[in-house]
Formats: C-alpha cells, sequence, structure tokens
C-alpha cells in the first residue's frame, strides 16, 4: 500500500519501457532466485529528466551467493548501454526485513517512492519504529553538521566551493526532510520547498536559514560572495537548531506503516 500516492507519479511511457525491458533481462538471469523489482526514487517524481539522471531500480532476491552473483554479472554486462541508465540495487528479502532498523530512512522514502514492475511487493509490509527513525534522524543531521562546519573552514575564502556545497543540500537532504515529517507524524507534501518549511515549522527552527539550500539551488541569478557564505552560515545555523530540537521530541503518532 502506498502511504502517500501524491509523492509519486507515474514515470514516463519511455523510462517504463526501458525498466521493463531491463528487469526481464535480469529476472531470466535470476531465475527462481527472482523475487521483485521495483521502480524507485526519482523517476517516480516530477521534474525527472531521463537523459540526465539514472532510473533506480531495486531487484528483491531470495539470495545473492557468488553462483546468483556471477549470473547477474554477466547478465548485466551483456545490457546495452543506451539512455535512459539504469542504477540497479540487489537486495536478499532478508536483508530487506533485518535492515529497516539500521536505514529506516531508505525504507520509509522507498515504501512511499517505488512502483512494482514485477513480482511480489515485499515492500507494502515495511514496518519501521519511531526510535530507530528518531535515532537515524539524528546521526545523519549531527554527521552532516560536522561536514558542513569542515566545510566552511576549509572553503570560506572560496564562495564558489561554498555555493557548490550548500546547492549539494538542495537535493541530497530531501530524504532526511520528509522523514523529519513522519517522525512528527505529519503528511509529507510533494514540493521540497514546502517539505522545508513545514520542518521549519515543526520543529520551531528559522525556515529562511532552512531554506536557503533550497534557494540557492533552484534560485534564479547568482548570488554576490557575500550572500553565499550569508547563506550558508544561516543554514548552518538552522540544522544546529534542529539538532537541538530533535533532542527534545514531541509527542505524537507513529511513522505510518504499510
Amino acid at each position: 500500500m502506498d502511504r502517500s500516492p501524491e509523492l509519486r507519479i507515474e514515470p514516463a511511457p519511455g523510462v517504463l519501457k526501458a525498466a521493463r525491458r531491463w528487469v526481464d533481462r535480469i529476472r531470466r538471469a535470476l531465475g527462481p532466485d527472482f523475487v521483485a523489482a521495483y521502480v524507485t526514487g526519482g523517476a517516480l517524481t516530477q521534474g525527472f529528466v531521463p537523459s540526465r539522471a539514472e532510473v533506480n531500480v531495486l531487484v528483491v532476491t531470495r539470495r545473492l551467493d557468488a553462483e546468483v552473483l556471477e549470473r547477474l554479472a554477466a547478465a548485466l554486462a551483456a545490457a546495452p548501454a543506451r539512455a535512459p541508465r539504469i542504477a540497479p540495487l540487489f537486495l536478499t528479502a532478508d536483508q530487506v526485513r533485518g535492515s529497516l532498523d539500521v536505514y529506516p530512512i531508505e525504507f520509509l522514502d522507498l515504501h512511499e517512492h517505488h512502483l512494482l514492475i514485477e513480482g511480489e511487493n515485499v515492500l507494502a509490509g515495511v514496518q519501521v519504529s519511531r526510535a530507530d527513525l528518531r535515532l537515524q534522524c539524528e546521526h545523519e543531521l549531527r554527521s552532516r553538521l560536522i561536514e558542513l562546519r569542515q566545510t566552511y573552514l576549509l572553503a570560506h575564502r572560496s564562495p564558489s566551493a561554498l555555493a557548490k556545497a550548500l546547492g549539494a543540500v538542495g537535493t541530497g537532504w530531501n530524504p532526511l526532510f520528509r522523514a523529519l515529517l513522519r517522525l512528527r507524524g505529519e503528511e509529507v507534501p510533494a514540493h521540497n520547498a514546502r517539505v522545508i518549511e513545514l520542518v521549519a515549522d515543526l520543529f520551531e527552527v528559522p525556515g529562511e536559514g532552512l531554506l536557503g539550500a533550497y534557494v540557492l539551488r533552484y534560485g534564479k541569478g547568482r548570488p554576490r560572495p557575500s550572500e553565499t557564505r550569508a547563506r550558508y552560515l544561516a543554514f548552518l545555523a538552522a540544522v544546529e537548531c534542529l539538532v537541538a530540537e530533535l533532542d527534545r521530541p514531541a509527542a505524537g503518532p507513529a511513522p505510518a506503516q504499510g
């Protein structure tokens, strides 16, 4: 069951056809070890451009021992190199079930952004605990905060390097921001800017600062060096506030589960 169908769109016909063609080759290589295949990630969101981005495909198998890996490697090597490019991820069904406590953000995101191509819908039963989700959110935020500080210290005299680092935040943090909303039991908006605004409201952090990375990546024109530094420091301060607020989680419903 898809919790938030408004987050997902059907991929373009060419993307879906290419994914099905690729999955058919992999399914034949796996034989009875094949469980399921999904299109995931960006191909199911607005603004996806097949010529510029890869199509993420998750393949779930019964086993991935040496013999199966050899068959898969041969099938992948024989696959024609043509657009759209397929970026595969192979997991066993046991790995999916056993990794939910370690990668709750990733599996909740998969749960909301997947399209079953063929097989058994093992993602329909994904269940993630609030404690596991909060722990990974805090770990990710603290790790990225340290990285942001280090980047500023080493590149503060290079506005272009700061702009590049902050621009990468504009997309790379989207799953984390969505996870923070789920942690508070909120529905996740379809638009990334609205996701960030809602995170700022719920955790009572400066919204303008938290939106700085998004504005830098998608805004028009090139900001002045002083503006880039100011946005970087404002985003850094907002993340510090977010970490502090996450240490005081509000009571609320557990993340929705399929």
